[in-house]
C-alpha cells in the first residue's frame, strides 16, 4: 500500500477509530504459588518388620557391644531414613509459613514462560532472600534471571540485553542482595537508574526482595533534599540506589563512600550513557574499587555501550535474549486522524476498550496538561506526571497511580524508561514518537512480564515519515485498527 493511499491527505476520511471489549475493570497485580512442595524427596516407603518376640529381645540382651540382629539393624535403617525425612520436612516448612499473594493467572508470552526449568532455590540463596522473592510473587526465574543470576553471583561482568517487562530488575537485584554482608557497614552494592521515578521503584523492590535480610537500602535523586541525604548516609547503607548526578555530589562532598563498593548495576544502560549521565557514571566508577563487578542492563545497546564495554568491563558475560526489538504480546494499532479529531478519538477508545489502566504519551508538558484537563473534563479519571513537576508531586502521583488510585495516566516520554506496573495493558501515543527508540520504550509500558498488551497510535499526516522510518527500524509494521478490538488479545 503507497504512503499516499495509507495516509490520505487532510480532510480526506473521517478518521473514525474503533473499538471492541466495551466495560472495563481493575485487576489485581499478583502472581505466585501458594503450594510449594520438596523437591528430590528422598523418603522410602518401608515397610517396619513385625515386633520382635520376647526370647527375641531375651537373646539381644547377651550379644556382644556392638552387635545387632539383622531385624534391629533394620529398624534402625527405617529410624534414620524416618529421621532424615522429618529434618528435610522441617527444613522445607518455612515455606509453608510464607505469606504468598494470590497466584496470577492471566496469559503470559513466552519470552517470560520460556524457561530452563531452573528454581531460585538452585542458586544455593540465602533462605531469608528466597522468603523476600516467594513472597514478592515470584514463582520461578524468567529467561533473563536464568541466564544472569548465576552469571552474577560467581562475580562476573554482565552485559545483558533483553526485552522490556521480562524480570530484569530482579535479575541484577537478587544477586547485589544475595552478595552483600549485612555485617559490614558500608555500602556495597551502587544501582544506577536514569530516573527519580525509576530509582523509587527499583529501591521498593530491593526492599521487598530483602525484607528478611537486615540490609539497608537507600534512594537518593535530583530533587530531593541534599541535607536529609547527608544525614542519612551517617547511618548504615549497604545498597544504594540513584540517579548517576545525585551520587556523584554525595561522593565528592566526602559522605559517600564507594571504596567497599564492589557492584555498580546500571538499568537503561543506553540513557545512562548518553551524553547527560555518561560524565557523571565514568567519575563515579573512579571513585570504586579496581576489581569492582559491572551488571548492564538495557533493551537496546547504541555504540556508546560498546564503547563502555570496552574501556570498563572485564571480560563480560554478553547476554543477548532480544531476537526481535518489538514487544511480544503487545498488538500494535494505528488510527488516522487529524490533529483537530485527536481528543474525540480518545474518548471513542475510552468508551470502547476494556482498560484496567492505561497511559497516554504526548511530546510535550504544555500538552501533558491540557490533555489530562481534557480527559476530566470529559468524565475520566485522569493523573499526568512530567518532568517541570516538584518531585514530591511527582512521587506522589506515580505512588497513587500504581496503586490504582487512577485509571489513565497522561506523561512526557518521562515515564518511558523501566517503569513497571503490571496492571497496565494499554498505551496509547496521542503523540506519535520521532524516533524507533522512544516507541520501543513507550510501547514497554505495556504487556509487563509476558502479559498481553495494546498500543494505540493517533497518526496525523505529518507522522507519516516517522511511521515508516520506526516500522523499518523495528521490522514491524502497524495495522490499521480495526471496527472491533477482540479484548481476548490485551485483557487474557
Amino acid at each position: 500500500m503507497s504512503w499516499r493511499a495509507r495516509y490520505p491527505p487532510p480532510g480526506v476520511g473521517g478518521g473514525r477509530v474503533g473499538g471492541g471489549g466495551g466495560g472495563s475493570g481493575m485487576h489485581q497485580v499478583a502472581g505466585a504459588n501458594s503450594s510449594f512442595q520438596p523437591r528430590n524427596s528422598t523418603f522410602q516407603n518401608h515397610q517396619r518388620p513385625p515386633a520382635p518376640s520376647f526370647q527375641n529381645n531375651f537373646q539381644q540382651q547377651w550379644l556382644p557391644r556392638g552387635q545387632l540382629s539383622a531385624g534391629e539393624s533394620s529398624v534402625d535403617e527405617v529410624e534414620k531414613t524416618v529421621q532424615s525425612e522429618a529434618t528435610e520436612s522441617k527444613l522445607q516448612g518455612w515455606k509453608a509459613e510464607l505469606n504468598l499473594p494470590p497466584k496470577d493467572t492471566r496469559y503470559r508470552t513466552e519470552d517470560v514462560t520460556a524457561t530452563k526449568g531452573n528454581e531460585f532455590e538452585d542458586y544455593f540463596l540465602k533462605r531469608e532472600l528466597l522468603m523476600g522473592i516467594y513472597e514478592k510473587g515470584f514463582e520461578r526465574p524468567s529467561p533473563i534471571q536464568e541466564e544472569s543470576i548465576p552469571i552474577a553471583l560467581t562475580g562476573s561482568d554482565i552485559l545483558a540485553r533483553a526485552k522490556n517487562g521480562t524480570g530484569k530488575t530482579a535479575a541484577f537485584c537478587i544477586p547485589a542482595l544475595e552478595k552483600i554482608n549485612q555485617e559490614k557497614n558500608a555500602i556495597q552494592v551502587v544501582i544506577l537508574v536514569p530516573t527519580r521515578e525509576l530509582a523509587l521503584q527499583t529501591a521498593q523492590v530491593c526492599k521487598e526482595l530483602g525484607k528478611h535480610l537486615m540490609i539497608q537500602v537507600m534512594v537518593t535523586t535530583g530533587g530531593t533534599s541534599l541535607k536529609d541525604d547527608i544525614m542519612r548516609l551517617h547511618q548504615p547503607v549497604h545498597l544504594l540506589v540513584g540517579t548517576p548526578g545525585r551520587i556523584l555530589d554525595l561522593t565528592r562532598k566526602g559522605v559517600c563512600i564507594l571504596n567497599e563498593c564492589n557492584m555498580l548495576a546500571m538499568d537503561e544502560a543506553d540513557k545512562l550513557l548518553s551524553q547527560e549521565f555518561q560524565p557523571s557514571v565514568e567519575q563515579l566508577i573512579r571513585f570504586m574499587p579496581a576489581n569492582r563487578q559491572i551488571l548492564m542492563f538495557s533493551a537496546t545497546f547504541p555504540v556508546t555501550v560498546k564503547d563502555f564495554r570496552d574501556r570498563y568491563l572485564n571480560k563480560p558475560h554478553v547476554i543477548n535474549l532480544m531476537d526481535e526489538l518489538t514487544l511480544k504480546g503487545v498488538t500494535q494499532y494505528y488510527a488516522f486522524v487529524e490533529e483537530r479529531q485527536k481528543v474525540h478519538c480518545l474518548n471513542t477508545l475510552f468508551s470502547k476498550l476494556q482498560i484496567n489502566q492505561s497511559i497516554i504519551f504526548c511530546n510535550s508538558v504544555n500538552r501533558v496538561e491540557l490533555l489530562a484537563k481534557k480527559i476530566t473534563e470529559l468524565g475520566y479519571s485522569c493523573f499526568y506526571i512530567h518532568a517541570k513537576m516538584l518531585q514530591a508531586h511527582r512521587n506522589r502521583v506515580f505512588h497513587d497511580f500504581r496503586n490504582g488510585a487512577c485509571r489513565n495516566l497522561v506523561s512526557t516520554d518521562l515515564f518511558t524508561r523501566g517503569i513497571d506496573i503490571q496492571s497496565v495493558n494499554v498505551v496509547i501515543n496521542f503523540d506519535f514518537p520521532k524516533n524507533s527508540e522512544t516507541y520501543l520504550h513507550r510501547v514497554g509500558r505495556s504487556g509487563r512480564f509476558g502479559h498481553l498488551g495494546l498500543a494505540v497510535n493517533l497518526i496525523t499526516y505529518e507522522d507519516r515519515f516517522s511511521v515508516h522510518k520506526i516500522e523499518a527500524e523495528l521490522n514491524t509494521e502497524l495495522k490499521q485498527i480495526p471496527p472491533q478490538i477482540d479484548k481476548d488479545i490485551y485483557c487474557r
